[in-house]
């Protein structure tokens, strides 16, 4: 049991750690109303993977996401 709680927390604190990784590897300024984006690839795999983390992000810090570019 103490080994399955030790894998999960360090599962939890990788994704964590990928999600702000990739948080601030696609963060962009749209132009348009200036406000910052985390710009998901168009292909849709990190949108995926990382959704539920945005919800989360987006409560706490008003961050705004969008999958590709802004047409």
């Amino acid at each position: 049991m103490k080994r399955a709680t030790i894998v999960l927390g360090l599962l939890i604190v990788a994704y964590g750690a990928g999600y702000f990784v990739v948080r601030s590897a696609y963060q962009e300024i749209w132009d348009v109303d200036g406000f910052a984006y985390v710009m998901f690839p168009a292909d849709g795999l990190l949108y995926t993977v990382f959704r539920p983390a945005s919800y989360l992000d987006g409560m706490l810090t008003g961050m705004r996401f969008h999958i590709g570019p802004h047409q």
